[in-house]
């Protein structure tokens, strides 16, 4: 196969027309910053809490609807052993902005933080927030791998281009405007890269169903039919008994792991209000579910086409071991060439929404809860933006790098996640919902949670298991064990659960004075009632007032003790 030109010509345009949206929306953010009362930096990270309302359903839908979104959601319709019934994708995150618009987005906005990371450290400290933070970095470097790589799948299949060239192209358009609009330029971008998104991949789907291989009556020559009980469709999959437990772990990951995603809480800090953050969770949970159809489509008509009708013929691609790419293959195969050109453009636009988000994320929260409030006190503020625009790089590389490594996209996807599911989340939790929390129930959260997820192992990472739960299975080939049991919903429970009992335990002990004073690290002698808590370490006191307006909360809702930044 040579190299589509037309393809990669229009691809350029599409890069072309992305980077030129940033650049608009970055001089936005320059004229927004005049008219903000907010620090420079805040209008970086948040937008000055002037995002429109449209603009915030776009940018948050888009963030999660990546490549990796896209790609692992059609990997799994076709994989044989799998279906729609595991394509998680869609229900998954529907169910994240449910809940978050339920039970996170008020209560973050209406306190006015600027990152996830805030609440952590005035209740806190600084030495607990950054031993949180390492997880959360992480995560979003793994998140800029997975949807990088899926976009170099596509190319690759597509345009008959190595995955190298897309993969560092696509990286280097969304650093450059991240670097220069901060969340205007991330926000503005997403709602074009969102609209491509939609059009290309419903502009896909007709095409490939009404394709001749993949007509009703190639069902009975796929290789998959055997995989699958006789009366069900084949891409339906199946959901055994013993799996139930794995598909409800990895279902709750998807979807609670994701409210542990600095993305998300960016995107709701960054609305008018505590209502408009809301409304912007509840929309994007339909959204989602919408763009994430084709992506199922897609993979039901690779189960049932006829493979040796086309130009790629037998074996089909599970057998090659290519399942992975199976949404590119279909499109290059049963869809006519301009319109699988389009799909690039949608991988594109998909994976540099996630990208992007994931690049501000690292960078605001280093900047606000490390370097302005721990390593440099009296940072000015074009320093705290020098900050940010290297974080944004630094982190950018990192993902980047780690997308060469091989590891496929569905496992970067989870891993990413898991991390944040077992850990942060539990946090969250308690630090938003449970207000006689103190340091030493999080620490002993902390510290229980790393320790049980580590001990239970990792495929992935070929992390041995130490703890077997009921229904474990070992690889024939490579000896790891595999988890049946849904271990790390049951380690997020055990953690939410003993952070509020530890805490009760060291109040306990410290109010009982069965500890002397000089070792309360976390100031829990420090309180003074229900109405005014004073942190060691952070250097500010945070007045919880009783339900107030958002007008009377902007006003009065914190009280700090040391000049910021």
């Amino acid at each position: 196969m040579a190299l589509n030109i037309a393809g990669l010509v229009a691809t350029l345009v599409f890069y072309a027309l992305i980077l030129g949206m940033g650049v608009w929306a970055s001089k936005k953010s320059r004229r927004e910053e005049k008219k903000c009362v907010g620090s420079r930096s805040e209008v970086t990270m948040i937008g000055g809490r002037n995002i429109n309302i449209w603009i915030g359903m776009f940018t948050m839908t888009a963030t999660w609807v990546g490549g990796g979104y896209i790609m692992a959601t059609a990997e799994a319709v076709y994989t044989p052993s799998r279906g729609v019934i595991w394509a998680l994708g869609p229900p998954s995150e529907c169910l994240l902005f449910l809940v978050g618009g339920l039970f996170f987005a008020k209560q973050m906005r209406s306190k006015r933080y600027v990152t996830m990371m805030d609440p952590f450290q005035q209740r806190y400290g600084n030495t607990f927030t950054t031993a949180l933070l390492l997880p959360s970095l992480l995560g979003d470097v793994l998140w800029v791998a997975s949807t990088l790589g899926a976009l170099g799948g596509t190319v690759s299949v597509i345009l008959d281009l190595h995955s190298t060239y897309a993969i560092v192209l696509s990286a280097g358009v969304a650093i450059t405007y991240t670097l220069l609009g901060g969340l205007y330029s991330v926000a503005y971008t997403d709602v074009i890269q969102l609209l491509i998104i939609f059009i290309s991949l419903w502009m896909c789907v007709p095409f490939v169903i009404l394709h001749p291989s993949s007509s009703s009556s190639s069902l009975s020559s796929s290789s998959n039919v055997t995989l699958t009980p006789v009366n069900s469709p084949p891409w339906l999959g199946e959901l055994k008994t013993e799996d139930v437990g794995k598909w409800i772990d990895e279902f709750l990951l998807l979807a609670l792991g994701g409210l542990s995603y600095q993305p998300f809480y960016q995107r709701v800090l960054s609305a008018a209000s505590p209502a408009q953050a809301q409304i912007t969770c509840f929309a994007s949970s339909t959204m989602v579910v919408i763009l994430g159809i084709p992506s199922l489509i897609i993979g039901a008509v690779a189960v049932s086409a006829d493979w040796n009708q086309t130009e790629y013929g037998l074996p089909p691609p599970f057998e090659r071991g290519e399942a992975g790419n199976v949404l590119p293959l279909v499109l290059q195969n049963l869809a006519p060439s301009w319109v699988s050109v389009l799909s690039i453009g949608a991988l594109a636009a998909a994976v540099m929404s996630s990208v992007d988000s994931a690049l501000l994320s690292s960078a605001s929260m280093f900047t606000q809860n490390i370097y302005k409030s721990y390593l440099r006190k009296q940072a000015s503020e074009r320093e705290c933006a020098w900050v940010i625009r290297l974080s944004v790089l630094l982190v950018g590389l990192a993902g980047t790098g780690l997308t060469f490594t091989g590891e496929g996209v569905m496992a970067f996807w989870l891993l990413s996640s898991d991390l944040l599911y077992c850990i942060v989340f539990p946090q969250i939790i308690c630090v938003l919902h449970c207000p006689f929390a103190n340091g030493y129930g999080a620490t002993t959260g902390f510290v229980l949670g790393t320790f049980l997820r580590f001990l239970s192992g990792e495929p992935a990472l070929h992390i041995p298991a130490v703890l077997m739960f009921p229904g474990w299975r070992e690889d024939e080939l490579t000896g790891d064990i595999h988890q049946y049991f849904p271990f790390r919903s049951l380690i997020t429970l055990l953690t939410v659960l003993i952070i509020p009992s530890a805490s009760l335990l060291a109040h306990l002990v410290f109010t009982r004075h069965m500890l002397p004073p000089s070792w309360d690290v976390f100031g829990v002698l420090m309180e003074t009632g229900d109405t005014v808590k004073s942190v060691s370490g952070v250097g500010r006191a945070e007045v919880i007032l009783p339900a107030a307006t958002e007008s009377e909360t902007t006003e009065n809702l914190l009280v700090t003790s040391t000049s910021s930044c």
